[in-house]
Parts: C-alpha cells; structure tokens; sequence
C-alpha cells in the first residue's frame, strides 16, 4: 500500500471496500482461511481476487484425509457420508485420491472365508458415482475394498490409529498438485500389459522414481502370480521402494480394459527428488507387541522428516487380535508409540508385497528380487515423505 494514501475522512467502510479491492497482500492472507470450494468461487469475483486464490491454493501442499467407521446411520457408506459433509471444508484442490473402504460392508463380501451373508450392502453404480462427484473434474480416484481397514480418524496428524478387521470403516487421502512431486495412478490387466504401457505410468525407465503402492486384486486366479511377477520383476531392479498388497476389489476407476472376475493391479508411482521412503517387514515370527515395537522402531533409522509424511501398513488378514492373543490394535498402536505425529492408513489383505528399503537421498538400499517382495502373514509398514 501507498505509505501517502490518506483515509482521513473517510468511513471505515469505504476504507475495507478500498483495501479488499486493491490491496493484493491483505486479500491473500485473508484467503488461506478459505476452504478451497469457498475459494474456488470467490476466484470469480474480480481479477485481484483470482490471481490471489491461485497463489494461495500454490502453496496449500499438505496433505489431507477424511476417514469414517460405522455402523452408517445413513443411506451408502459411513465414508460416503463423511466426505460429502467434510470435503467442503478441506484446504487443499485434490488431485489424486486414495480410498480405502472395508469389503464388508461396501460389497457385501467375506472376503476372509470367501462366503457371502446376509448384510448391508453399499456396493452400486450411484455410489461410486457420488464418490466421483465429491471432487473436482480430472482429479484420479483410486477407489479400494479391503477385508480390514486401518485408519488415522480426521482432523489429527496425532491421532490414534484404528485397527478395523470387521465392520463398516473407510479413508480417503487427499493429495494435492505439490512441486517436485509427480504422482501417477496405474492399471494393469492381461490385456494391457506391456512395457511401454509400464514406461507411460512410470515405473521403468524413470530415474526420478521414489515409491510405489501397488495393489493386486483376483490374485487367487490362475496365471494371476505370473502376471504379477511381469510388474514387479522391473521394479525389485529399480532403485524405489514398493509396498502394498492383494486386495478384495477395486470399484474406481471403472475396469473397462477386462470382464469382471478378471485379475490386475493397480497403484500410485510416486516420484521426484522431494520424495523419501522406508519400509520394514514385519515377519510372521513377530506375533508379540515388544517384537512387534523392535521392527518398526528400525524405521527411525531412515530420519525422515515428519512433515507431509503417511504412515502405511499393510498387513495379512490372518495377523491382527488374532494374532496377537486377542489383543486388539497391536501394530497400529505400536507405530504411534514411534511415531506420535505421523497419520497412519493401511488395511488387512490377503498377501503382502514390500521389503526392508530406505530411499532417501544416498539411496541406502536392500537388495531384493520378487520372491522376497511377496509374503503372507506378514506386515508391511512403511513411511512416504513427499517433501
């Protein structure tokens, strides 16, 4: 502002209208309060207040979650429902989503015994598009059932972590367009499968990859391992870490490319220099909570930055209380013992894919090959730092 702009005179009102209206640096601070959907329409107002949500929704690069447990009161998924009344309120323009929703409840299947039963159901074309319509148009979801999931509850980087094995329970993990951070959803089936379709997502021939999560569904199918092995025999050769595992359904985006009952994968190649990872193996052998607390206290060895870092783990559907003498959130609780600040998501899946690996700037790695990325009754833990 002018230091010889003289108000003398002149109404607190006008002097306000002046001020909002010319004054680029007070209508910016005032904007970072704004919930992005807010913002997004107050872009509309004039130019000044355009070029002004624009620099602020630059720098809106944290991350963010909705999660939910139920049981719903409500028509469609305790998730759903959360999102429609949260994501309004969020501060940040998502560009790629992560949900994780239990297969339970969203598609009406046991997946621990493979049996079906008689129970609420939210499975359905209008709620997978109800999930599309909650976010801006060209932000990729990636829509995931699971037999269990794991969860940070919203609105706390610090808050207790959640083991759910059975019940209604679901996260969406928001990730905005962030500098020095390229993060690419992929697909593929027997039909898609190639290495230059491998190349596009990123995952060969990509010196800048950091971290893949990657989720394999059908895996039960004949000819669905060798498939697999297809996608993770370039990258156990890279230097990027990997981690996820086998789960029940994968409802968005829609599997145009193969029949329904088909296998694939799908997942998140995550690269450029901001990106740090680390992953430990919790092996079958682990199965009390002080082992359990040695393996992944070796995560600190990688001192990664707490800031703009997730927590995951993915864990066997055969571990959790019941493999713990029925004590309930073992891992989950554990790893907020480590890691107090850190929001932690996952799920319980049938089979696991990950190693002992940091990456960090020196690339301190381990070694590893395909057969030692594959595991069950195990858990993954992992830590991604996006800068």
């Amino acid at each position: 502002m002018d230091g010889n702009t003289d108000f003398s005179g002149v109404s607190d009102e006008c002097t306000a209208e002046y001020i909002l209206s010319n004054v680029a640096e007070v209508v910016e601070r005032i904007l970072t309060f704004v919930p992005t959907k807010s913002l997004l329409q107050i872009a509309c107002v004039c130019r000044l207040w355009m070029n002004c949500a624009r620099r602020v929704l630059r720098v809106q690069q944290k991350l963010t979650w909705v999660s939910a447990s139920g049981p719903s009161n409500y028509d469609g998924h305790a998730l759903c429902h959360s999102l429609a009344e949260e994501v309004e309120n969020v501060y940040l323009l998502p560009k790629t989503v992560l949900v994780m929703v239990d297969s339970e409840t969203f598609s009406g299947q046991d997946s621990s015994h493979k049996q079906k039963k008689a129970r609420k159901t939210h499975h359905s074309p209008d709620s997978v598009e109800e999930l599309n319509r909650l976010f801006p148009n060209g932000c990729d979801i990636m829509a995931i059932a699971t037999p269990g999931v794991v969860l940070t509850p919203s609105g706390s980087h610090s808050g207790p972590p959640k083991e759910f094995q059975e019940g209604e329970a679901g996260y969406a993990i928001m990730f905005p367009r962030m500098e020095g951070v390229d993060i690419r959803p992929f697909h593929f089936c027997k039909r898609t499968i190639s290495e230059s379709h491998l190349e596009e997502a990123g995952l060969v021939n990509n010196p800048d990859l950091r971290v893949v999560l990657l989720f394999g569904y059908e895996a039960y199918k004949p000819g669905a391992a060798r498939f697999l092995n297809q996608v993770l025999e370039p990258l156990a050769r890279s230097k990027a870490l990997i981690a996820g595992g086998h789960v029940e359904n994968v409802f968005s985006p829609e599997r145009e490319c193969c029949g329904r009952g088909s296998y694939g994968v799908v997942g998140l190649a995550l690269s450029g220099p901001r990106i740090q990872g680390a992953s430990v193996l919790l092996e079958q052998d682990v199965s009390s909570p002080k082992a359990a607390e040695a393996t992944i206290r070796r995560l600190k060895a990688a001192n990664l930055p707490e800031r703009n870092t997730l927590g995951f783990m993915f864990a066997c559907v055969g571990r959790g209380h019941n493999y713990y003498n029925n004590q309930r959130n073992v891992e989950a609780d554990t790893f907020r013992k480590v890691f107090p600040n850190i929001p932690l998501f996952g799920f319980f899946g049938n089979g696991e894919i990950g190693c002992d690996r940091i990456v960090k700037e020196d690339y301190t790695l381990c070694d590893t090959d395909t057969d030692s990325l594959q595991h069950g009754y195990t858990t993954v833990m992992t830590l991604v730092h996006l800068g």
